[in-house]
């Protein structure tokens, strides 16, 4: 860990306040010097009395939520340098104003501002400030309120900030489905008559809108009965709901599909499982890809930007990770696996050894993500972990508050650390992810086919040459490439998609088989070719399943805001 004199951080400190009241996210980039540090360094200053940004102390506190959301307009578009002089004209520490906007900063030094929704304000009647206390929480009508402030209030506040000239609007599932009508009453400027809607209304609509779904579970497609949309939304924008070709219950995923020009499923057999779903519309498919630099371990990342200059910039160049010295790549990976079994010792005090074959799942804790199927038959597991090599495993994710099935399944879990070595982490999120994604020796999937959309967690672990075990499903279809970049369930997509006990037993015993004959007797036996198969992991699937190839393919495929470049809008 590298150790700083106190001189740097004293005069690192200095320039957080007035008159230069630089950003920790500024002062990082300067410096070298990582967020967490200089958070740490300013929390210990506030500490010790000094009065530093962040303070709750400071007089911009109390002031009410009208002169705060003035601050929000008046820096809308207001770069680094000038947000700082403003916070300076104004007696403001950056932070605080970016405790109301926050800024997301790209390699390239470009920021796009991130605006965060909530109705707990003073002049808000007591149950509308509860609207965005829980994402998870209340009955179907506090669900289509939030659904209603995202839709009708994202809108608004875009247009408040005088974001009024956007080229296309994108909705991540339909939970933003009510953008549609927002953007309806927009172009009518009033109140239609009877109830009806211009069809080149409609259409100009679409023509502004992406619609993206996520999932091909029931639950994630809300529906509300049409007695309760009528209450929540009203006569006229249920009018328009109608007018959209939308009769009976209020379905936001109809909305979104019918509103929108583009529409996408997340991966290329989630695409062709959505149109199965949704016959009348054509979706197309931009398959889901991770942030390669945040995913990337420290180790890894010292080893590309050694062998791979441009790889912060160009994730293309992650094919070339195929020339990377052997002994480099197991030693970043050592590394990492290092890290993560002191994390779980500590954690959980489950005594893992890092030289023993580790398997690591993590994810949102739900039936069909099928946590337990590697437990199915327990003895087989023994036996094949006394012939082809010992095996440990480390589980982490949360259930949804409603979901009990995903309960049990954390339960049932933790209850074979008697009998394996098991370890399952509690509070999961980013930190913990990205120990797990990097410090496993394969990352094992078990979805019930076609249930898994895209699945993100595989390329995570692949930026880091983790290579998968996994059902054919979701992104997997496409990133496998069997004994080059992982091993597969089962020898086809199709193979057991119905949940049954013969499904659970048919995939349970092709795991095992694929354990006992080709992983573990690769990891124990033929490093070498273990090796070359995290190398292929990483140029083959760290090279394209990244934010950087999908939002390319959003821009030009979706968006098309490519060839607005080329034609001059």
């Amino acid at each position: 860990m590298p150790r700083y004199s106190n001189e740097l951080k004293a005069s690192v400190l200095k320039r957080m306040m007035p008159p230069q009241s630089l950003s920790v996210a500024a002062l990082s980039r300067e410096t070298g010097i990582t967020e967490v540090t200089l958070y740490h360094w300013r929390k210990q200053a506030r500490q010790a009395g000094a009065v530093m940004p962040g303070n709750d102390n400071q007089q911009s506190d109390t002031w009410d939520s009208a002169s705060k959301f003035a601050v929000v307009l008046e820096t809308a578009s207001l770069n680094e340098q000038a947000l700082a002089e403003y916070c300076r004209g104004k007696g403001l520490f950056v932070e605080q104003v970016r405790a109301w906007r926050h800024i997301v900063t790209g390699m390239s030094e470009h920021a796009v501002p991130v605006y965060l929704l909530d109705t707990d304000l003073p002049e808000n009647s007591p149950w509308d400030r509860t609207i965005t206390d829980s994402l998870y929480g209340g009955d179907a009508h506090y669900r289509l309120c939030q659904e209603l402030v995202l839709g009708f209030g994202g809108f608004a506040l875009l247009q408040a900030l005088g974001h009024d000239h956007i080229y296309r609007y994108h909705l991540n599932e339909g939970h933003a489905a009510l953008l549609v009508l927002a953007l309806i009453e927009a172009e009518l400027g009033g109140e239609p008559r009877n109830g009806a809607v211009p069809p080149e209304v409609i259409e100009k609509v679409r023509e502004h809108c992406v619609f993206t779904t996520h999932t091909p579970v029931p639950a994630g497609h809300d529906q509300f009965p049409a007695e309760l949309a009528h209450q929540v939304l009203g006569k006229r924008r249920c009018e328009l709901v109608q007018a959209c070709q939308h009769q009976g219950a209020l379905n936001m995923t109809l909305l979104a599909l019918r509103g929108s020009r583009f529409v996408n499923g997340v991966a290329m057999r989630h695409g062709e499982v959505s149109h199965s779903l949704y016959p009348g519309y054509p979706i197309h498919s931009i398959t889901n890809g991770v942030h390669a630099v945040a995913w990337a371990a420290p180790a890894f990342q010292g080893v590309y930007d050694r062998h791979l200059p441009d790889w912060r910039y160009d994730q293309l160049s992650l094919r070339y990770a195929i020339s990377i010295p052997g002994a480099e790549i197991w030693a970043a990976h050592r590394e990492a696996k290092l890290a993560l079994v002191d994390e779980v010792n500590r954690e959980t005090n489950a005594g893992f050894d890092r030289d023993v074959f580790t398997i690591g799942f993590a994810r949102r804790a739900t039936a069909y993500k099928r946590g337990t199927l590697v437990f199915h038959d327990v003895e087989r597991l023994r036996r094949l972990a006394k012939q082809a090599g010992p095996i440990q495993f480390v589980f982490a994710g949360k259930a949804h508050p409603q979901d009990q099935e995903g309960k049990e399944m954390i339960r049932r879990i933790h209850a074979m650390r008697g009998q394996l070595s098991v370890a399952y982490v509690a509070n999961y999120d980013m930190t913990l992810a990205r120990l797990l994604c990097a410090g496993v020796d394969v990352w094992l999937n078990t979805p019930l086919p076609p249930m898994e959309a895209s699945g993100t967690s595989g390329m995570k672990a692949a930026m880091n040459g983790v290579p998968s075990l996994s059902v054919l499903d979701g992104w997997w279809v496409e990133g496998h490439i069997e004994g080059v970049t992982g091993w597969s369930i089962g020898e086809k997509v199709e193979a057991c998609t119905s949940p049954s006990e013969e499904a659970e037993a048919c995939h349970a015993a092709a795991l095992y088989d694929k354990l006992e004959q080709q992983v573990l007797p690769c990891f124990y036996k033929e490093r070498d070719r273990f090796i070359e198969i995290m190398k292929h992991t990483i140029a083959i699937n760290g090279a394209f399943f990244n934010t950087q190839r999908m939002v390319g393919q959003y821009l030009r495929n979706a968006y098309r805001l490519v060839e607005q470049a080329v034609n001059g809008a």
